[in-house]
Parts: C-alpha cells; sequence; structure tokens
C-alpha cells in the first residue's frame, strides 16, 4: 500500500511541476533539460518503489500512475472546467494586431518566438492579425482579418 501512496504522492507533484512550467513541448527543450527529464524519472522510480525491486512492486507503481491519468482523463471529458485546470487553457497572446505583453510575461514567451510562429504561418504583418491565441498545447492559433484560421503551429519548428 506505500507503494500506491508514493506513486499518487509523485504523481500529483509532476502534475503541479508541469503546470508550474508552463506550455512547453518537447522539441522546445534544451539538452541539459532532455537530461534532467530523464534524470528525474529515474528518481521518481526510486523515491517510488524505494528499495522494492520486485515485478509487483513495479506493476502497482506504474498501476497507481496509469489510474490517476485515466482518471485526470475522465474527469476533464466528463467537466470542461476541470479539464481547464488538469490540462490548461488557451491564452489570447494578441488582439486586433496589438501584442499582449502581459500575457506572453505570464508564458514565459518572448515576442520573437510570436512573430516566429506567424511567419511560420505565412503572416508577414502582425497587424493583419485579429487574434492569437497559445494553445494548452504550446502551439499558436492565429486569426486574421481576412476570416481565415491557420491551424496551430509547433512553437519551434526544425
Amino acid at each position: 500500500m506505500e507503494i500506491v501512496l508514493r506513486a499518487t504522492f509523485v504523481f500529483f507533484f509532476l502534475w503541479v511541476l508541469t503546470r508550474a512550467m508552463g506550455k512547453r513541448e518537447l522539441a522546445e527543450m534544451t539538452a541539459l533539460e532532455m537530461v534532467l527529464l530523464v534524470t528525474m524519472g529515474d528518481l521518481v522510480q526510486q523515491g517510488v518503489t524505494q528499495e522494492d525491486m520486485s515485478l509487483t512492486g513495479a506493476v502497482m507503481a506504474v498501476g497507481t500512475i496509469a489510474f490517476w491519468i485515466l482518471v485526470f482523463s475522465y474527469t476533464g471529458f466528463r467537466w470542461r472546467r476541470a479539464e481547464d485546470v488538469i490540462a490548461g487553457f488557451p491564452v489570447v497572446v494578441m488582439r486586433d494586431g496589438q501584442v499582449i505583453q502581459d500575457a506572453l510575461n505570464i508564458e514565459r514567451i518572448p515576442t520573437d518566438e510570436l512573430m516566429e510562429a506567424a511567419r511560420s504561418h505565412g503572416i508577414d504583418d502582425l497587424t493583419k492579425v485579429r487574434v492569437a491565441i497559445l494553445e494548452p498545447d504550446g502551439r499558436f492559433s492565429f486569426i486574421t482579418d481576412d476570416k481565415q484560421q491557420d491551424e496551430p503551429t509547433e512553437r519551434h519548428e526544425l
């Protein structure tokens, strides 16, 4: 039972941590961040199972985390307000050609990154943008003056 409690604690800790880190995608991570992510996985495993190297302990830990993932998934599907809390919500970062700098600052996104995403959508002039939205998955959506809505784009495309 201790493994179940530890896995539950770690699940919620990692959920809070990822929410606090903001809307980032794996493609945007630096090499150091990727190494830290792998290291964090090993540290989590050690913290959850302690000295238990048994198959039963591993199944219990993974099963507990999978259980919470399913609970979050169902809760978000069933109640829209819960989905906003669990996965995040879209943030308007531009309106009527004007960058909303406070929104970019809160999301820790430089204006250059917004301009890069607009260019990848073929938008050469930000004054053409009626609304730019940072989606919960880290992609930008643009609605332009010509009433055309582009597909979301990744924040960094290589």
